[in-house]
């Protein structure tokens, strides 16, 4: 797992003629963080070898969409068991809403110097960021988020690193800091649905700027590419977000547009050392003990990926485990 330290940038420069007033930059510095978790231990994977074992080929592929599969044969299934039917069996993320459903902002309200309309406008702002960098399929395909970076605030030096980090991935220039994005040439979503659990806040900060606070979990059900292939893996993505939309009438910003000031992503299930720009998933390795154990010794901390009470805060820089997926 990596992290970025506290970045600090200068304030946007605009051509003489904007509006006077501070610019929205001087106000704060912003932080930025991430984690990458590799897959989990025995007992989590066992779940998802058990689908892999028990459950008949021919009556999955019969229920697949497109109907290209044999008739549907009986099978007995445990509830626990993750199929391609029931990518999420035995998770917590059973319980999670489908998709946008999960993200719910709070109801507005005025808030210091802005109105409940513009508190509104920034928890929808807030919202459809989500949506458009966790949720959209072509987005989840690797494609360019054009939605959400149609989002941010163009003048913020956050656009200029997306985009480096789009075009050319790294360690240090990972688009997975803000976008969920998985190699459409190794995996595929099963089905259309990604779970969503997590809350949004709102507070007036100093300066009488209204900051949006987002923690959110997505949790993806994915498969190999291969059609035939009966894996299933789960991906878990928490991301905390501080975002703000300042009033065009006091900073020189555009308006309906967001300011991130802090964003921190935490990954549950991927690969570590492949740093391309995707998510890789790892899937469960049947092994001669039977369990899905792979042997590797990880350095990091096991973390429960589903724990959204756990510190996203401090800096962790070794690559650990999760207890479950």
């Amino acid at each position: 797992m990596t992290r970025r330290p506290s970045e600090k940038s200068t304030p946007p420069q605009y051509p003489e003629g904007w509006r006077t007033g501070p610019a929205w930059r001087e106000l704060d510095g912003r932080t930025a963080r991430r984690r990458r978790i590799l897959g989990g231990a025995g007992a989590a994977l066992a779940v998802a070898v058990g689908a892999v074992v028990v459950v008949d080929p021919g009556g999955v592929r019969s229920r697949i969409p497109g109907d290209w599969g044999r008739k549907k044969e009986t099978t007995t299934v445990a509830a626990d068991t993750v199929t391609l039917d029931h990518p999420f069996a035995g998770s917590p993320a059973e319980e999670y809403a489908d998709g946008a459903a999960g993200i719910v902002p709070p109801e507005a309200t005025a808030v210091g110097e802005s109105s409940k309309e513009q508190i509104a406008s920034a928890l929808k702002l807030t919202k459809d960021f989500l949506v458009a960098a966790n949720l959209d399929p072509a987005t989840l395909r690797g494609e360019r988020p054009a939605a959400a970076l149609g989002l941010i605030e163009p003048g913020d030096d956050l656009i200029g690193k997306m985009n480096a980090s789009l075009s050319k991935p790294g360690k240090e220039n990972d688009p997975l800091a803000f976008f969920s994005r998985f190699d459409p040439n190794q995996v595929r979503l099963v089905g259309d649905i990604v779970k969503t659990r997590g809350r949004m806040t709102f507070a007036e900060r100093e300066g009488g700027v209204v900051t949006v606070h987002a923690d959110y979990t997505f949790v993806y059900p994915l498969t190999k590419k291969d059609k035939k292939s009966r894996q299933v893996a789960r991906t878990i993505v928490r991301r905390v977000l501080d975002v703000e939309v300042p009033d065009p009438a006091r900073f020189r910003v555009e308006p309906g547009k967001l300011v991130v000031r802090r964003h921190v992503m935490d990954i549950g299930n991927t690969t570590c050392e492949i740093h391309d720009g995707f998510i890789h998933p790892e899937f469960p390795r049947i092994t001669r003990h039977g369990d899905g154990r792979d042997g590797s010794e990880r350095s990091g901390p096991a973390v429960d990926p589903y724990d959204s009470s756990r510190d996203l805060g401090n800096r962790h820089d070794e690559c650990g485990t999760v207890t479950r997926t």
